[in-house]
C-alpha cells in the first residue's frame, strides 16, 4: 500500500475522527484509523462500535492499493505539526509499519492487521429524507442543551426525534430534557411515511454538529432497526439510537401560562453573567424580581457575597419573586435568535414557558428552584 495526499485534505477527515475514537479503549484496535485504499479513493474509517464515521478522499495520488490501520490520536498529532499544504507520502513496509515522509520528516508507525477492525453490514432500506443542513444544525443546538447526564435514566441522554403535523404540514421534531428544562425544535419536511421516532446519543449528535459547521454539502437521515444514518456529500456518520422510551413531554408544555415577561435578550444574559460573578462554583441560582417595568436580579452567596442588578423589562402582571439555576437560563438564552426574550410565568414554584419570537417552531421549558 504506497499513497501521496496533501496534508490538508487528511487533516481535515481525521479531525472528525478525533471525536468518534475513544482515547482508552479496552480493545486497541478501536484506538486506530483505517486506511483503505480502491476503486480511486482513500476510504478513513473510524468507530467506538456505537458511532462509525466513514470519508472518502478522491483527490489521493494511488501507487499501491491496499489497507492498514494506525493510531488515530498520533497520526493526527503528527499532521497537525507538519506544515500546511505539505505533500505526504504513505508506504506500508510489512503489516506492522506504515512508514510517513514528508519534506524532512520521516516517521515510521505502528500498524495492526485490518482483520482486527470492525465490519459493519449496511443495512438501511427505508425512505432517506432530505434536510436542509443550516436549519438541521440549528434544530440540534437548540435541544442539544438539555440532553441529561444522568446515566440511571439512559433514555434521556440524547434527542428524540419524531415526526409531529401542525395544520395540515409534517416535521421533523427534536426534544431533550433533563427533568429541570425541556427543548424542542421543528423542522418542517415533506410527508414522509415511514419514519421511526428514534432517541440519537449525546455523542452522535456532537458530532453532527462539528461535521454540519464545517460543510454545506446536502444532508440525508435514514433509519434502520437500531441505527441511523446521516450521509453528507462523502462522508457518512452511523450510529446506534438508545433503546428506550423517551416520556410524553407535552404533558410538562405549559399551556395556561398567562403572565408574560418581555426583556432584552442580551441585556438578560449579560446580567446574569455579571451577578452571578459572585458564586465562585455558579451553583447559587438567581433570583427574579419581576416588576411591571423592571426585573431585578439578585445573586446571595454565603460564601462570597451578593450581586444585584437592575434592568428594563415589561411584565403584564403584578409583581413575582421566582428562582432559576443560572446556566439554564443562559444556555437557553443564548439559542433565542430575538432580541427580546418572552417569558410566560404562572407562580413562582410553576414551569416556565421560553419562546423565540422569531423562530415559532422552538420553545423552552425551565423549572424554578427552591431558594
Amino acid at each position: 500500500m504506497q499513497f501521496e495526499i496533501k496534508r490538508d485534505i487528511l487533516l481535515k477527515s481525521l479531525n472528525f475522527v478525533q471525536g468518534v475514537v475513544e482515547k482508552k479503549n479496552t480493545l486497541p484496535i478501536l484506538s486506530n484509523v483505517l486506511l483503505q485504499l480502491k476503486n480511486k479513493k482513500l476510504t478513513i474509517v473510524a468507530t467506538d462500535l456505537d458511532v462509525i464515521f466513514y470519508d472518502e478522499l478522491n483527490d489521493v495520488k494511488i501507487i499501491n492499493e491496499g489497507s492498514t490501520t494506525t493510531s488515530a490520536a498520533i497520526l493526527y498529532d503528527i499532521l497537525r505539526k507538519i506544515s500546511s499544504n505539505s505533500e505526504l507520502k504513505f508506504d506500508l513496509k510489512s503489516e506492522n509499519k506504515l512508514s510517513l515522509k514528508s519534506e524532512n520528516a520521516d516517521f515510521n508507525l505502528l500498524c495492526l492487521p485490518t482483520d482486527n477492525f470492525p465490519t459493519f453490514a449496511d443495512e438501511f432500506e427505508g425512505q432517506e429524507i432530505l434536510l436542509d443542513s443550516e436549519k438541521f444544525v440549528k434544530l440540534l443546538n437548540k435541544t442539544k442543551i438539555s440532553i441529561s447526564n444522568d446515566d440511571t435514566r439512559h433514555y434521556l441522554n440524547g434527542i428524540y426525534l419524531h415526526l409531529t403535523e401542525t395544520n395540515g404540514r409534517s416535521f421533523l421534531t427534536a426534544v431533550a430534557t433533563d427533568s429541570h428544562r425541556l427543548s424542542s425544535s421543528s423542522l418542517e419536511i415533506n410527508e414522509t411515511n415511514d419514519f421511526k421516532s428514534v432517541i440519537l446519543p449525546r455523542k452522535a449528535v456532537y458530532q453532527l454538529c462539528n461535521l454540519l459547521a464545517e460543510t454545506s454539502d446536502k444532508l440525508s437521515m435514514s433509519i434502520s432497526e437500531n441505527k441511523i444514518k446521516f450521509t453528507l456529500g462523502n462522508i457518512k456518520l452511523i450510529s446506534k439510537v438508545i433503546d428506550g422510551k423517551f416520556p410524553d413531554y407535552k404533558k410538562v408544555v405549559p399551556t395556561n401560562n398567562d403572565k408574560t415577561l418581555l426583556v432584552s435578550t442580551k441585556e438578560f444574559i449579560n446580567s446574569i453573567e455579571r451577578v452571578t460573578t459572585v458564586s465562585i462554583d455558579r451553583k447559587e441560582g438567581v433570583k427574579l424580581l419581576v416588576n411591571k417595568d423592571n426585573l431585578q436580579l439578585s445573586v446571595n452567596s454565603a460564601n462570597s457575597g451578593d450581586g444585584n442588578e437592575k434592568i428594563q423589562a415589561n411584565f403584564s402582571s403584578e409583581n413575582l419573586n421566582i428562582s432559576f439555576n443560572s446556566k439554564y437560563l443562559i444556555d437557553i438564552a443564548s439559542e433565542i435568535e430575538n432580541k427580546d426574550l418572552k417569558i410566560n410565568l404562572k407562580d413562582s414554584i410553576s414551569p416556565v414557558l421560553i419562546e423565540d419570537m422569531s423562530d415559532k417552531n422552538s420553545y423552552f421549558v425551565i423549572m424554578p428552584m427552591k431558594i
